[in-house]
């Protein structure tokens, strides 16, 4: 029944990540909008140790209410330093209709023991025509479970957030500023091919104003090399 324990864990976070909101002054009262997320990526083994990704998505919003649609496309190069952790680094550029556009350099450590997964990332933020380079911390934790023997099938659920060190304008928002919670299943289709679907929750804290909200529906799609 080991995998049943495993169950009632993942239940339990899920539970909490799809529940947990930041505290801010205005909880009452939120802007809520929806999204739709993809998130094809492809995956090559360089050696036994070292992997080179491509990933990309487009997120889509509703420009009515000044949400534009995004698209990104970042390159991972990651290299697995023991069993349970893997240092990456990535290169990424960003466009979001009407302007803003931007490029990120990210650094992470991955961790994983049994079902628990953990990622630490720092990036740094171009903004097209910003004063200056922002700094931000992201720190996730979660799980992920086979749910059966063949190990095909799993589900995963985590809650992520947002430090910025430094905002990319003299009077942007620092500190804790975002806190997204996902919960979802996946498929192995083959050794090659897998795909998920999954539902994601994004807050934005904005002091002494509305936060806002965002319901994303989210299709992963990852072929290997």
């Amino acid at each position: 029944m080991k995998w049943f324990n495993h169950l009632q864990a993942a239940a339990l976070l899920c539970l909490s990540v799809l529940g947990a909101t930041p505290a801010s002054a205005s909880d009452e009262s939120m802007d809520e909008a929806f999204e739709l997320w993809f998130a094809p990526s492809v995956r090559a083994a360089l050696d036994g140790n070292t992997d080179l990704r491509l990933e990309t998505a487009q997120r889509f919003r509703n420009s009515a209410d000044r949400r534009p649609d995004t698209y990104f496309a970042r390159v991972w190069l990651s290299q697995q330093v023991s069993r349970h952790l893997t240092v990456e680094g990535a290169i990424e550029r960003r466009v979001n209709d009407g302007g803003s556009d931007e490029t990120r350099l990210m650094q992470q450590l991955v961790a994983n023991h049994g079902i628990f997964r953990n990622r630490l990332r720092l990036e740094q933020r171009f903004i097209d025509g910003a004063p200056r380079t922002g700094f931000r911390l992201r720190t996730e934790h979660g799980v992920r479970i086979d749910l059966n023997d063949k190990r095909d099938w799993f589900i995963r659920a985590d809650a992520e957030f947002f430090f910025v060190l430094q905002a990319t304008g003299a009077t942007g928002q620092t500190g804790f500023t975002e806190q997204r919670s996902q919960a979802g299943i996946g498929h192995r289709f083959s050794d090659r091919f897998t795909a998920s679907l999954s539902y994601k929750r994004i807050h934005q804290v904005r002091p002494r104003r509305i936060d806002v909200v965002g319901h994303a529906p989210m299709i992963h799609m990852e072929y290997s090399f």
